[in-house]
């Protein structure tokens, strides 16, 4: 602890020094310093772990604030962002799920129809996600919708909480919610900012079909093979408990009957959201508003307030919050854009190289989401696709395909919300969810990347 300790202090110090030489210099150099400083320092401790990561949060709002980086209403955007509300409506829902015990008959369904191996449960999840991709359109939400349920599947099997194949299963579930589900254009809210900027940007409009041919055979079906079989290899682990142990089934009770009713309605509405509009962070705030709620078919509500202020991590929230800022705050301080201005200073594009401009064009995307987490990426680098398309020769909509597969390779967990969800939701430490995003990622760019390339040149996308 006294070396952690002594990290932070010499990174502090080396933090003001710099703040304090970049006073004197043009503001907005000034600013975007500050900003710089701030940012690196938050995404140290975050991947570290140095501070529990609400400290790092509540200290990366306090800096952003107090040295005129950003307007409060920047610097605390992660409090009004649909995602954080998402998250609390879905930890309702799940606090919900799991206290009823239809978590837990959930997950006896799920183990009888596939199996109590640990690669049989990992492909079962990770088809149950893939599933969830098509229906619902956030990947947090999918999070806070199997997380319960896959916490009672791995209580069943006998998985103690801090046990190797429980953090896997939760790991699972975070990089299934997002990675895969990039091949699906609704399905991440990257590809919702980078579609919304093409159209108002270039006029451009991109269909579900083409979108989901190019990247469903690679970004989709051979990344979720890759995510189970690294899970596999880090965290498998034989099942704790026998059938003979297992409680008998218990009759269906009246909470989980109401609760059931609950669930599949806030699923149907969720997957209807193109026909309605409503967002999907307002259905998860209304169902987990009805969850506390008396007299909804019985005297007492399905979670008494007692029970969600035990059942509901503050620090997590916070933690939530501030990666959700992070990404409002580079924006707003003008550090995207000067990224984006050194990006087309020095990378190596050519007009006809195409397999090189691929490569450069994917892995600045990849790279830029370790400043900006993911959801960041197309904020910063759609402005930029029509200088970068200039300058490899390439359309403006491919720029914009090869975008979407840097920011679908993730890197480190704290890139990625709906990963941070699962873990703090599942109780899934920093280090293995960091074994898990590495191995994926070197995997995926020896593999998926050339094969896309190759996919994509087939079918006449490049």
């Amino acid at each position: 602890m006294n070396s952690k300790v002594a990290v932070a202090g010499v990174g502090c110090v080396i933090g003001l020094a710099l703040v304090l030489l970049g006073t004197g210099a043009d503001p907005a150099q000034a600013v975007m310093g500050r900003a710089a400083v701030v940012i690196i320092a938050a995404l140290a401790l975050w991947s570290t772990g140095v501070l529990p990561e609400a400290v790092t949060a509540l200290a990366f709002f306090l800096a952003v604030v107090m040295l005129g980086i950003a307007q409060p209403a920047v610097a605390f955007s992660g409090f009004h962002a649909t995602a954080f509300w998402l998250v609390v409506g879905g930890t309702i829902l799940g606090l919900a799920v799991r206290r009823t015990g239809l978590g837990e008959r959930l997950a006896r369904a799920l183990v009888g129809r596939i199996g109590h191996s640990y690669l049989a449960l990992s492909l079962g999840i990770a088809a149950v996600a893939m599933v969830l991709a098509f229906l619902m359109p956030s990947s947090t939400g999918r999070v806070v919708l199997l997380i319960p349920v896959v916490l009672s599947l791995a209580d069943h099997l006998g998985y103690q909480a801090g046990s190797r194949g429980r953090i896997g299963l939760v790991l699972l579930v975070g990089m299934m919610c997002f990675n895969p589900p990039t091949a699906v254009l609704p399905a991440v809210v990257p590809n919702m900012v980078m579609m919304g900027a093409a159209e108002s940007l270039y006029g451009l409009h991109f269909q579900y079909l083409p979108w989901l041919l190019a990247h469903l055979p690679i970004t989709g079906l051979l990344k979720a093979a890759l995510i189970v079989a690294v899970c596999w290899a880090l965290f498998h682990q034989p099942p704790q408990r026998d059938d003979d142990e297992v409680p008998p089934v218990r009759r269906w009770s009246g909470d989980e009957k109401r609760l059931l009713v609950i669930l599949t309605l806030t699923l149907l509405v969720w997957a209807s959201d193109g026909w309605h509009g409503i967002s999907p962070a307002w259905v998860a705030l209304a169902a987990g508003v009805v969850c506390l709620l008396p007299g909804i078919g019985a005297d007492k509500p399905l979670i008494p307030l007692e029970g969600l202020a035990q059942g509901v991590s503050f620090p997590m929230l916070l933690h939530i919050a501030g990666l959700l800022s992070l990404g409002a705050v580079v924006a707003e301080s003008g550090l995207g854009a000067a990224i984006g201005g050194w990006l087309l200073a020095v990378l190596p594009l050519e007009p006809g190289a195409t397999a090189q401009n691929f490569v450069t064009l994917t892995g600045v995307s990849a790279a830029v989401g370790l400043l900006t987490t993911l959801p960041g990426v197309p904020a910063v680098m759609t402005p930029l696709a029509s200088m970068l398309a200039e300058a490899s020769g390439l359309t403006v909509q491919q720029v914009l395909m090869i975008q979407s597969i840097g920011y679908s390779t993730v890197i480190l967990p704290f890139q990625v919300p709906p990963l941070i969800v699962a873990m703090q939701m599942g109780g899934a430490p920093a280090r293995p969810a960091a074994r898990l995003t590495l191995g994926v990622c070197v995997l995926a760019v020896l593999l998926c990347w050339p094969l896309t390339f190759l996919w994509w040149c087939l079918i006449g996308v490049l």
